[in-house]
């Protein structure tokens, strides 16, 4: 039992400081390595993100994924068609400094 409790411990304990390290959108965003795309979704600015980054960008796009599905589903139109007036508005909100696809699909600062 008491090697169970042991082990559980480290367990919570390597959990929560990995948590910690994990990075943020908007840190992600603010130090250049992700960006607003002109669909709706983010991508790696840089080549070759950190597994940190990619995973944020994977949870990020499934979470709007499933969200433009719904949003599209209630309004009878395209899934890509909620992306495209999502990625407007993202776009128009990024900070200064932040990048943003343009419509030719290069990346700009904002």
């Amino acid at each position: 039992m008491k090697k169970f409790i042991v082990l559980m411990s480290m367990f919570v304990t390597f959990f929560i400081s990995s948590m910690a390290l994990a990075i943020t959108l908007d840190e992600a965003k603010s130090q250049g390595l992700v960006g607003e795309k002109v669909d709706g979704y983010v991508a790696a600015v840089i080549a070759n993100p950190s597994a940190d980054v990619q995973e944020l960008i994977n949870t990020t796009n499934d979470g709007r994924r499933q969200v433009y599905g719904e949003l599209a589903q209630r309004n009878n139109i395209t899934i890509q068609a909620v992306g495209i007036v999502s990625a407007e508005k993202l776009r128009e909100k990024a900070a200064p400094g932040e990048y943003v696809q343009s419509n030719s699909g290069q990346w700009k600062k904002k």
